[in-house]
């Protein structure tokens, strides 16, 4: 019974290892019975500039079959003009799917239509490499028609709000010009005092009398402030034109001083005038210390008495010489000449303040660089805030923002490198210029190769571009070009429309030319690679500079590449 029980399990174990082979054959049989077969082929092999070649990959696949194609520019050295959809005919379990591409090319030579990657579910699959001949136009010159050549056409610069700062900047000129001229330059209305002083000491005199006749102090008994007035009026003309302390002189000292001047024949005035004058200023002295009060026909008389005594001192005193009147026509110029400078250095004065002042305004608002560099200038920041370019550069093409259009340079590629591959660069500045973007494309051909068997096709890879070993040649030639102390740094990088590759960046020391000093800069380098396509960004600016490090993120963030589109059926 034992050994019949241990032989029905060994039975039963055995059964299940058949069963488990047999699954196993099953699924064998049915991947080797799933199969794909992919040809392309072109409708001509020869066209000529700018014509239209229509590429066609056909593909035969089970209808469970995942299929991609390609697409994108990854026919170059032809550029792909349309992308047609897929047509589809289904034969039984089976589907044949044609893809078609129309490619042109605007350069005459022989070129090669690199091989294709095919994704047929998890199995990848490379098509034939196609030769394609681009022949030039004839032209017969005797039976073309000849035109001038067309005019250049004039494109308008987008508007600028230029026209504003400097209508603002105008305005605030003409209200500091007002301002100044209004209350420094202006000539402006004397007063009545002014006016007064600038009369000679006799007419100041007696348009003093004047008014103190109209004063009406006499008829308000005032005789106090009446008599303050008229002795300081006949004092006044005495200080101005006989003794210059007459003002605060006491009446004995100014008398005495009056008899002193008559003895010595510095005056011709005579002794009744200077007694009639200290009755006058005796009694004056009276009425303001001793509240004395003189009658009003009295105080009348010695208003007349003093206008009399004011004649009689200007017919007493000599006439003044040429050369007093030059020293005073003299010292008139000066007082002018000196009112003048005063006004020039209230000029100069408010003209600094007024611009100390913006300058402080403007600094504490945008910061006190961005005003000096504004005012002085500065290359960077021109180049930051100037009228940048959106363009494309290169097929497949590489679209880049930057502050100058790229103009289009040769790159230095060793013969042996260029019977293999085609570069185009585009670039401002150079890498000694401290500020310099470098944009180039490089296009690998691939080999012709005889037709394979499907299965060998499938095993074959299309030759891949090491992106580091492309970033160690490129900082080698910096090298070699007299940059030291390259530090670098290496990560992942995806532009904003999806395209990834490879953003090397880091420091390094920039020789001056013809000197033997050094300076520090910073240094981006982005990567992108398709297939047999290699595309690369280089831009280099100074340290410390933060208009540049604006500008390059600036750049850096506009680089979009064309990504590669899938289809599936």
């Amino acid at each position: 019974m034992i050994n019949d029980f241990r032989y029905k399990n060994k039975t039963t174990s055995s059964l299940k290892r058949q069963a488990i082979n047999g699954l196993f054959v099953f699924f064998a049989l049915c991947s080797l019975c799933s199969y794909a077969q992919v040809t392309s082929s072109i409708d001509s092999t020869a066209i000529k500039i700018g014509e239209q070649i229509t590429y066609k990959i056909e593909v035969e696949v089970d209808s469970t079959d995942l299929v991609i194609f390609p697409e994108g520019q990854t026919f170059a050295p032809l550029e792909m003009i349309e992308s047609y959809k897929i047509d589809t005919t289904k034969q039984d379990a089976k589907l044949q799917l044609i893809k078609k591409y129309g490619l042109t090319q605007f350069d005459s030579g022989a070129y090669t239509i690199p091989r294709q990657k095919i994704l047929i579910g998890d199995k990848t699959f490379l098509t034939d490499s196609l030769r394609v001949r681009v022949n030039p136009v004839q032209v017969d010159t005797t039976k073309q028609g000849m035109y001038d050549i067309k005019p250049l056409i004039n494109v308008e610069k987008p508007a600028s709000n230029w026209w504003k700062t400097a209508l603002v900047g105008l305005a605030v000129l003409l209200v500091v010009a007002f301002v100044l001229y209004w209350f420094v330059w202006r000539k402006k209305p004397l007063t009545e005092d002014e006016k007064m002083a600038l009369l000679p000491p006799y007419d100041k005199a007696k348009a003093a009398l004047k008014q103190l006749d109209e004063s009406h102090y006499l008829q308000h008994s005032k005789l106090k402030e009446y008599y303050s007035e008229l002795t300081f009026i006949i004092r006044r003309y005495l200080d101005e034109k006989v003794y210059d302390r007459a003002l605060e002189s006491t009446t004995d000292e100014l008398i005495s001083r009056l008899n002193l001047l008559k003895e010595g024949n510095q005056i011709d005035i005579s002794k009744d005038d200077i007694q009639k004058l200290e009755a006058i200023l005796r009694r004056a002295d009276l009425v303001k210390f001793a509240k004395s009060a003189p009658d009003t026909a009295l105080a009348e008389l010695d208003r007349q008495t003093i206008d009399q005594e004011i004649d009689h001192v200007k017919e007493a005193l000599p006439e003044p010489s040429e050369e007093e009147k030059l020293l005073d026509e003299r010292y008139k110029a000066a007082q002018e000449e000196k009112k003048k400078r005063q006004k020039i250095w209230i000029t100069v004065a408010i003209g600094v303040f007024l611009l100390l002042a913006t300058f402080v305004g403007f600094g504490v608002k945008y910061g006190f660089g961005y005003v000096k560099d504004t005012i002085i200038g500065h290359e960077s920041k021109e180049l930051l805030e100037g009228h940048w370019v959106t363009s494309d550069y290169g097929v497949p093409p590489i679209t880049i923002s930057t502050p100058k259009v790229l103009k289009r340079i040769e790159l230095p590629v060793p013969e042996q490198v260029k019977q293999q591959s085609s570069s185009i660069g585009f670039s401002y500045g150079t890498m000694l210029d401290m500020f310099s973007v470098t944009v180039a494309t490089s296009v690998y051909n691939q080999p012709q190769q005889s037709p394979q068997p499907q299965q060998n096709q499938a095993q074959q890879q299309a030759p891949e571009i090491d992106l580091n070993m492309v970033t160690e040649s490129v900082i080698k030639e910096m090298e070699q070009k007299g940059m030291t102390n390259i530090f670098v740094k290496r990560d992942k990088f995806t532009t904003p429309n999806g395209a990834e590759g490879l953003k090397t960046h880091g420091t390094m020391s920039v020789p001056i030319l013809q000197t033997e000093n050094y300076i520090a800069a910073n240094y981006t380098m982005l990567h992108f690679t398709s297939q047999n396509v290699l595309q690369q960004i280089i831009v280099t600016w100074p340290q410390n500079d933060a208009y540049a490090d604006e500008m390059v993120e600036r750049i850096i963030n506009s680089v979009e590449l064309q990504p590669e589109k899938t289809e599936t059926e």
